[in-house]
């Protein structure tokens, strides 16, 4: 039986991965994990200054995390665009077990061992989160059209690891891609093959930005 389905042309379709604005737990660096932190004043400045950014773009289609701070910064973005939010919570940020509510201080001083792996006791392993959120990213882009536009509102680790997930990059080399700053974003358009390329990354970048609950780059 023929499928009569018209052939997709590759190659147009586009995801704007796009980390929540600030909160008060990022001042305080206390990592926030699955714990319903709001934006803070300056958060919510962020997301209406990136939303106004993002419009530029175009977007068909807006996805969310259910956390506040997520669906907060995506709401930004459907006041302009009159967009639906669309939610999954397979789009919330790394179970960060007993480290939520601590300083990185704290955790350091705490979990020495376990800060050196970046492993939380109790929560999710990298490997975990990259494939629920990888796996939420590719549900999504099963829904758009072939020439469709997604933002997704989430979270920086959630972000950074189910990205890795998306680009079929290797476990051992997910820290070569850096954190995203509050409010900040990355592209990733399709190929031709059907693959998906990165074309910018934390884009956006504001002043001094506070990075998440993702693995430190010095690793202090």
């Amino acid at each position: 039986m023929t499928d009569a389905r018209p052939a997709r042309e590759p190659g147009k379709r586009r995801l704007v991965l796009w980390r929540h604005g600030q909160t008060s737990w990022n001042v305080e660096r206390r990592f926030q994990g699955k714990t319903d932190i709001p934006l803070d004043e300056t958060g919510v400045q962020q997301a209406e200054r990136a939303a106004r950014l993002l419009a530029g773009l175009r977007p068909t289609a807006l996805l969310s995390s259910p956390l506040r701070r997520a669906a907060a910064t995506a709401q930004a973005l459907a006041d302009i665009t009159g967009l639906p939010i669309r939610y999954d919570d397979d789009l919330i940020e790394r179970d960060g077990g007993a480290w939520e509510g601590l300083t990185s201080h704290e955790i350091r001083e705490r979990y020495p061992a376990e800060h050196a792996a970046w492993q939380p006791p109790g929560g999710e392993t990298s490997a975990q989160v990259a494939k629920r959120v990888g796996a939420a990213l590719e549900r999504a882009l099963d829904d758009l059209p072939p020439t469709g536009q997604l933002v997704v509102a989430s979270h920086g680790a959630a972000l950074r690891l189910g990205m890795s997930h998306l680009l079929g990059l290797p476990e051992e080399t997910w820290e070569r891609l850096g954190g995203l700053s509050n409010c900040c974003w990355s592209v990733v358009t399709e190929m031709r093959d059907g693959g998906w390329r990165l074309t910018e990354h934390n884009a956006g970048t504001l002043p001094e930005p506070v990075l998440s609950d993702d693995r430190p780059d010095t690793g202090t």
